[in-house]
């Protein structure tokens, strides 16, 4: 494993108590950073912290990502806990029902983009004041190869992780000069446990158009996630990095 230098770095991980989030933590506390986790399950960031105790500063916040006010509050708090907020990887999400458009519920809609999008742009909206105060930036968006293709029986996860990207470009643009660099990855898919809302059906669809012939691996999402990260990264910014197995090169 490569070792990256974040040493004095504080870093927000949404979704961070499980999967692509976890490991992501994992590899920034091996690297020297502080880590808040952000989860709206208490029992996994509970069990998370416990387990990550040994590599380094962890803190965790129990929270709904899609109140905004509760994202601002959190975002206030984190930084009062550590005096600076230097990296958000906006890594939570869920892949919602699998049906077609027309079959979809308003409802079953909202939710997805809730998650998916709308928590982007909330924590994105609380976060990027401190580090314009610290002149200082990096974020990195969890998109998915959805969001550029568009899956099948998938409209909604899609969609919103296609409007991720428009956002990374967006405000990576917004932020060119302030020292901060904003990047996203398009996945396809990773094992974690987000596979379990998926049919089989969409799970094999997923696999067929990946020309590796496998699903990526937490950790391999992790490795790309923490050097966009690094001050290594400076400059690549609304960009958009893909982890897919050759399904999208472009």
């Amino acid at each position: 494993m490569n070792q990256i230098d974040l040493k004095g770095r504080v870093a927000i991980v949404t979704g961070g108590a499980r999967g692509i989030g976890y490991a992501i933590s994992q590899r920034l506390l091996d690297s020297g950073a502080s880590v808040s986790l952000w989860d709206m399950d208490a029992k996994a960031l509970a069990d998370a912290a416990k387990a990550l105790a040994a590599r380094g500063t962890v803190h965790t916040h129990q929270l709904n990502l899609t109140n905004s006010a509760e994202v601002d509050a959190t975002a206030k708090a984190t930084h009062a806990h550590f005096g600076r907020l230097d990296i958000l990887i906006n890594n939570a999400g869920i892949a919602g029902v699998n049906k077609k458009l027309w079959e979809l519920t308003p409802e079953e809609w909202r939710v997805v983009v809730d998650v998916d999008l709308n928590a982007v742009f909330y924590c994105c909206r609380a976060v990027v004041p401190f580090m314009l105060a610290g002149k200082y930036g990096r974020i990195v968006n969890t998109a998915s190869i959805a969001g550029k293709e568009g899956n099948p029986n998938a409209s909604h996860y899609s969609a919103a992780k296609a409007g991720v990207i428009g956002l990374t470009k967006s405000l990576g643009k917004e932020l060119a000069t302030s020292g901060i660099v904003v990047n996203c990855i398009t996945p396809a898919v990773i094992v974690t446990d987000i596979l379990k809302q998926c049919t089989q059906q969409h799970i094999d669809y997923m696999l067929s158009k990946i020309p590796m012939g496998r699903f990526g691996n937490v950790d391999e999402a992790a490795a790309l996630v923490v050097w966009l990260s690094s001050e290594d990264c400076s400059f690549s910014t609304g960009a958009v990095f893909d982890l897919s197995g050759g399904r999208a090169t472009y």
